[in-house]
């Protein structure tokens, strides 16, 4: 079977391809690049072809590169959220891991240090 060959894909793996292949072209992707990218996602989301000789024959479908894609600005990305968070204030400042270390080592060093010993 020569490289590039979809002989082992389900029609609805190839559907999703042309799909995410067009909304590539809408945002200016060349056609090339865009079918690229949309059987790159495809196999990360399959593991490559269903039909039973394909590299992912039976395994579940991973959504993760479907959700990574499309607009990412505005709601839809990360900081967004961490920033709508931020204004609305009220809540207590995270405190980093390495400060929260230090404090605690130094409790415990104190609590070993300290109290009574018998001699």
């Amino acid at each position: 079977m020569p490289r590039g060959d979809k002989d082992k894909y389900t029609d609805k793996q190839k559907r999703k391809a042309e799909h995410i292949e067009e909304s590539y072209e809408e945002r200016g992707v060349s056609k090339d690049e865009a079918e690229r990218r949309a059987w790159a996602t495809v196999n990360a989301a399959h593991g490559g072809g269903e039909k039973p000789g394909g590299g992912g024959y039976g395994k579940p479908e991973n959504k993760a590169p479907y959700r990574k894609g499309g607009k990412k600005g505005g709601k839809a990305s990360k900081g967004a959220a961490k920033k709508a968070a931020s204004k609305k204030g009220g809540g207590k400042k995270a405190v980093s891991k390495k400060a929260a270390s230090k404090k605690g080592a130094g409790k415990r060093g104190a609590s070993k240090k300290g109290g009574s010993r018998k001699r």
